[in-house]
């Protein structure tokens, strides 16, 4: 029996094809991939939080476990790009495995370090070695579009498909961290955590028939100079402002309400909105909705929950604002990753993903920092307008950028226009001798 290849796996174009979720996962290989790439994407959602458990109980300290966690996503911000960089080059299951071992011997050393005392500073560099995670999503999301390229149809369901499954594991992760901790002992939510993370990658590196082909020597400009990348990445950082204030305001506010403990049930329905409306987004058309009016919709609805807080004064208003709220994340994320993916040279794909969630990393940590401040300074009500005016921000910068390509594209008319009649304007006569 002759080897599959990503080559054979590939949806064929013409009129047949179809854009449904059925037909997508009936290409041999990609359940098999999808299914390692959720049990390893899972963890993602619990090491924060198991993270901040473990620490904050062994060594009362919150601040210290806040620090802690910072300092991990800081170095996954910075070590992201490099590390998919080397998967473009050698391939996903080269770098991806090994990395992942990495990371899951610094989770182990963080729970070593935890358990027997060790210094602070222990912590610090132990999770800083939990940077080397390949994003996970990513490597999902390149498979898709090296098998795709030829069906954007297909890829546009293929991207919707994967950024529900982001928001249904950050929904899951924390719920399953908090059961674990809770009800066995504080280490057990990292160790599951790692456990998870090491089999789903070993089963998603295991399908080498739909990884995409490596590029030893790319010739390809880096992906921030691809054009329109730079301000796409910025709506991506304002956009991750929006999750990292919307998590930490809406925590003040359950707590200032006399139910802290409910602020993780409240913030798994903005997820579930955004898990519900990506898989009907996936089910649509690509052309439906442009990445301006994406942005409008979550600026607008954005609004709710600061409404429902300053208005209503209720959990439970405050929840439903949140599950309509997250219903634009999805559809904002789909179209945002598919311009990326548009953009990015096809053998620097993963690190173009890469730099998207570097700029997340950065936008949910501002956010964060915005959040608390203004809960702590203002009030919990009126911090939801950081979220609001992160969104804003968000539609602002597109637009922005929106109007700078249009004002180039106009001067490049203009000047090609005078060129042309600069060529065919008619010579002056040569004057009459005298």
């Amino acid at each position: 029996m002759p080897h599959q290849t990503a080559e054979d796996t590939r949806i064929p174009s013409g009129p047949a094809r179809s854009t449904g979720y059925r037909r997508l996962f009936s290409l041999p290989g990609t359940r098999a991939f999808t299914a390692g790439n959720l049990i390893a994407r899972l963890p993602m959602g619990m090491f924060g939080v198991s993270a901040v458990v473990m620490i904050a109980g062994s060594r009362g300290s919150y601040a210290l476990a806040g620090a802690v966690t910072a300092t991990g996503l800081a170095a996954t911000g910075l070590a992201g790009p490099w590390i998919a960089r080397l998967v473009d080059r050698h391939g996903q299951a080269r770098v991806a495995v090994p990395a992942t071992l990495v990371a899951v011997l610094g989770s182990l050393a963080l729970l070593l370090c935890v358990r027997y005392d060790a210094p602070d500073w222990t912590l610090f560099a132990a999770y800083a070695a939990t940077a080397a995670t390949p994003n996970i999503g990513g490597l999902s999301r390149a498979r898709w579009a090296h098998l795709l390229r030829d069906d954007p149809g297909a890829l546009h369901t293929a991207n919707s498909f994967e950024q529900a499954a982001d928001e249904l594991c950050f929904m899951l992760g924390p719920v399953l961290a908090s059961f674990l901790t809770g009800t066995f002992f504080p280490e057990a939510g990292t160790l599951a955590g790692t456990v998870l993370l090491l089999a789903g990658m070993l089963l998603f590196t295991a399908r080498r028939a739909t990884e995409p082909p490596p590029q030893a020597r790319s010739k390809a400009p880096s992906p921030l100079r691809s054009p329109g990348m730079p301000p796409l990445l910025a709506c991506f950082v304002a956009t991750g402002a929006v999750f990292g204030s919307m998590e930490v305001v809406t925590i003040a506010y359950a707590d200032a309400q006399g139910h802290r403990a409910a602020a993780g049930a409240v913030l798994a329905l903005q997820a579930a909105g955004s898990c519900a409306a990506g898989l009907l987004y996936g089910s649509l058309k690509p052309a439906g909705l442009r990445l301006s009016r994406c942005l409008l919709a979550m600026a607008g609805l954005m609004t709710l929950p600061w409404l429902a807080a300053a208005t209503a004064g209720s959990l439970t208003v405050l929840a439903g604002a949140l599950l309509l709220a997250g219903m634009a994340t999805a559809p904002t994320m789909v179209t945002a990753m598919t311009q990326v993916q548009e953009r990015t040279p096809a053998d620097r794909l993963n690190e173009g993903m890469s730099l998207v969630v570097t700029g997340l990393l950065t936008g949910i940590a501002c956010g964060s920092a915005a959040g608390g401040w203004a809960a702590d300074h203002l009030s919990p009500a009126l911090a939801y307008a950081v979220p609001a005016a992160a969104a804003g921000t968000a539609v602002l910068i597109n637009s922005a950028a929106a109007a700078t390509r249009s004002s180039r594209r106009t001067a490049d008319r203009h000047a090609r226009h005078t060129g042309d009649r600069a060529s065919t304007a008619p010579r002056d006569a040569p004057r009459n001798a005298s």
